[in-house]
Formats: C-alpha cells, sequence, structure tokens
C-alpha cells in the first residue's frame, strides 16, 4: 500500500446512528448504579467497555457480569441505521485514493453484531481498529496513531472523523486534522478542537474532497 493520506473514522455517531440507543441503555445503568452522577452516560461516550468496566464497577464482579451481559443482550436486538450519505462519502474517498480506516471503541463482540446487519461495511476499510487493537482507549489517542501508522503514515498526514468528546480529544492528541460531527454533541462545544465542524454528509459532501485536506 501507497497511500499519501488517509481518513481515519470512529463508528458510533460517525458512521452509524445508534448514538441515541446507547445514551438511552447507559442512562438506565447510570439511574440504577450511580444514581447521584447525572453525567455518568456522557461520560462513557468515546471509551472501551473493559476502561468502563474497571473504572466503574472493579469493585463488583457480580455488578460488572450483570451489565456485560444486559449490553450484550441489547447490542444483539439494537438497530444500526447507518448515517445518511456516510458510505458513499468512504466510496468517494476510495476512490480518490485515500487509505481508510474505522477507529472504534466498540469490541469484537459488538461489531459481529454489526455486522451482521452490514455484511458489506468491512469490505469498504482497508483496516478496522476495534477496543482489543489498543492498549488504551479514547481519549488516548493511540488508536488513531496506529491506524496512522497502518497506512505508513504519520497522523499529521490524515484526517479523524470524530463527534464525542473523548474521540475528539483523541483525534486533536495525535495530530490529525479533525472533522466534528454535531450528531451527539452542539457545534459550539466542539468547535474548538475541530479543524471543521459539519451537522452531516451532505454539508461535509459540499466541500471539495480534496479541497477539504488543503482548507484544514
Amino acid at each position: 500500500m501507497d497511500f499519501k493520506r488517509a481518513a481515519l473514522f470512529d463508528l458510533d455517531g460517525v458512521l452509524v446512528d445508534t448514538e441515541p440507543q446507547y445514551t438511552a441503555f447507559w442512562e438506565e445503568i447510570g439511574r440504577e448504579f450511580f444514581p447521584t452522577d447525572p453525567d455518568f452516560a456522557e461520560s462513557l461516550k468515546g471509551h472501551t467497555l473493559t476502561h468502563i468496566y474497571n473504572t466503574h464497577f472493579a469493585d463488583s464482579a457480580a455488578a460488572r457480569e450483570l451489565v456485560r451481559q444486559r449490553l450484550e443482550d441489547f447490542e444483539a436486538q439494537m438497530h444500526y441505521p447507518l448515517l445518511a450519505g456516510s458510505m458513499e462519502y468512504v466510496k468517494a474517498l476510495r476512490e480518490k485514493g485515500w487509505g481508510l480506516a474505522v477507529v472504534t471503541s466498540s469490541d469484537r463482540v459488538k461489531m459481529e453484531c454489526f455486522y451482521r446487519s452490514h455484511p458489506d461495511f468491512p469490505q469498504l476499510f482497508h483496516r478496522i481498529f476495534t477496543a482489543e487493537d489498543v492498549k488504551r482507549s479514547k481519549p488516548a489517542p493511540d488508536g488513531y496513531v496506529e491506524a496512522a501508522h497502518f497506512f505508513g503514515l504519520e497522523p499529521q498526514e490524515c484526517v479523524v472523523f470524530e463527534d464525542s468528546l473523548n474521540g475528539l480529544r483523541a483525534g486533536r492528541d495525535s495530530g490529525a486534522k479533525l472533522v466534528g460531527f454535531t450528531t451527539s454533541l452542539p457545534a459550539e462545544e466542539i468547535a474548538p478542537m475541530c479543524d471543521v465542524v459539519v451537522s452531516d454528509y451532505e454539508s461535509l459532501s459540499q466541500l471539495n474532497i480534496e479541497e477539504l485536506w488543503q482548507d484544514i
């Protein structure tokens, strides 16, 4: 592979519209286990399950196993709608010769559920990095640094597409260019961390793909 640049995508909230479902799930868990923390669900976005379990459920193996099983059952039944225009945008970048990777905090068990709904999804990307592929989860930049190196590039030669605060911090701290989606948070909250802020793929597609790299 010989790539001059690469696009590195988060999954939930960037390519697939699952954030509202996950927010509802973790809000319910928060009300049950952490009733005094109204921001519990929001604080988890972008983190791997290992990080969540080790941080919030380290003192109770029973609670950890209960939440793990609930989440596994939830993900097996949830819907995985792709964000409108996301796959068309990915295909356009591929035709332009960009390297394409997904860098998600989701684990492989969840991804197998996702692939059952979208079996052609993996073939659109050169590599999909899951939680098992990194030692430190977002907001650590490890996943994006490793993805850039997979293409023989430095992060500064890549564009990261993110929506959550933890993901945005990971992308920013990797040194990559950063496109922020307002699918999870308002534009004014994420703008200080981003080179470009967009609401959806229609607004992103209005930018010339090659000019996007030059402009940001």
